[in-house]
């Protein structure tokens, strides 16, 4: 009898042992999951859409992309090239023939307008007939166009001869007409001269020239666009 009792006493400390409390998860939380859709991107523009001295994978609108992966946003095609104003973009838009659309469309252009001293009336309206020319890429929907400011080249190293505060005040001019247009017709838009300006005393935000802008600076649009295109979206 007493070997019994022993033996349900031992029995009973032992299970004791093993009803603790478990130990507090340390699983991260996973990040948000794809949300199944394919999101088709044109990407419109000049050397600033291009990615004039940089690789691929630096330029903005593919490190946009990446960004936006969760979104279903994919690889952009990009009609762009240096040096191109206004109307050498639609010139080029016209002999692509390119007769897709596309769920998201961006437009960055002018700059090579306002360092050719073109007219800022000249620039309203073939920027209004790009701008509508976006929209049309865009199935027709307004929404799901957005256009990014006009970089302030002026406050670049390679503009150190130049009168800065000139072009300085010139970018803006070319810029109010492009938030107007955008406005007017009901697309997004995204200012990112600010962030170029803030980047004048720091080489490693520009490429090797010292006009154009590095990946790590063009990342930086690209974050800013982010919560712009996941609105868009919605």
């Amino acid at each position: 009898m007493r070997f019994l009792l022993l033996l349900f006493m031992l029995l009973s400390f032992g299970c004791g042992q093993h009803t603790s409390d478990p130990a507090p998860s340390t699983t991260v939380p996973a990040p948000p999951a794809p949300t199944g859709q394919v999101v088709s991107f044109l990407s419109l523009g000049d050397s600033y859409t291009i990615g004039e001295g940089v690789s691929e994978a630096d330029r903005w609108s593919v490190q946009l992309a990446q960004l936006g992966q969760a979104e279903g946003l994919m690889k952009p095609d990009i009609i762009a090239r240096t040096g191109w104003t206004t109307a050498e973009l639609q010139a080029a838009i016209k002999s692509a023939n390119n007769q897709k659309t596309y769920d998201l469309v961006s437009l960055l252009i002018g700059v090579n307008n306002q360092y050719r001293r073109q007219p800022v009336a000249t620039y309203r309206t073939e920027f209004r007939e790009l701008l509508h020319t976006a929209i049309r890429f865009a199935g027709n929907r307004p929404s799901r166009v957005f256009v990014l400011s006009i970089p302030d080249w002026g406050r670049s190293p390679y503009a150190r001869t130049y009168n800065q505060a000139q072009i300085s005040t010139e970018i803006d001019q070319f810029n109010a007409v492009a938030q107007q247009e955008c406005q007017q017709a009901q697309g997004a838009y995204l200012n990112i001269t600010d962030l170029t300006r803030t980047a004048a005393n720091d080489p490693t935000h520009f490429a090797p020239d010292g006009l154009h802008y590095s990946g790590k600076h063009m990342r930086q649009w690209a974050e800013l666009a982010l919560p712009v295109v996941q609105g868009l979206l919605q």
